[in-house]
């Protein structure tokens, strides 16, 4: 038995002023991260299609996935304040982590204060009428 689709979501918040493919390779690096690095994975439901001639294709979530579009880097930046402050699982993204290797990406993370960190955007889950209270104002990406 499934639980209800609407109980949960992973929400995404892209900011719309990064170029198209910075921002969906962002969202790659961020969904992976949050699957496979949340405590909450078996909460996720990530299901198993089956096709008419046998073919599965796995890991699908059985919850919604929402992509809504900021207006810039500090409206990101509020989105993990609150998500930190309400212990919800999320990833984000940030420029800092799109120069060089990963090494040197983690080098000028850590000499960049927070403050000055650019986000390209975020990931989080959790159940719909708690990420609605501070995401509803963001509208849909297109």
């Amino acid at each position: 038995m499934l639980p209800d689709e609407n109980l949960k979501r992973f929400i995404a918040i892209l900011n719309k002023k990064i170029e198209t493919g910075r921002l969906m390779n962002a969202l790659g690096h961020m969904t992976a991260g949050l699957a496979g690095g949340s405590d909450k994975s078996d909460e996720m439901c990530f299901l198993q299609y089956k096709d008419k001639d046998g073919t599965i294709h796995p890991k699908i979530s059985h919850f919604p996935f929402i992509v809504l579009k900021a207006d810039n880097s500090n409206k990101i930046r509020t989105v993990r304040n609150e998500a930190i402050k309400r212990n919800i699982p999320f990833t984000d993204f940030t420029s800092t982590m799109t120069i060089g290797t990963s090494r040197e990406q983690q080098d000028k993370t850590a000499e960049t204060p927070e403050s000055e960190l650019e986000y390209y955007g975020i990931v989080l889950f959790e159940e719909t009428n708690i990420l609605k209270k501070f995401t509803e104002k963001f509208s849909l990406f297109k």
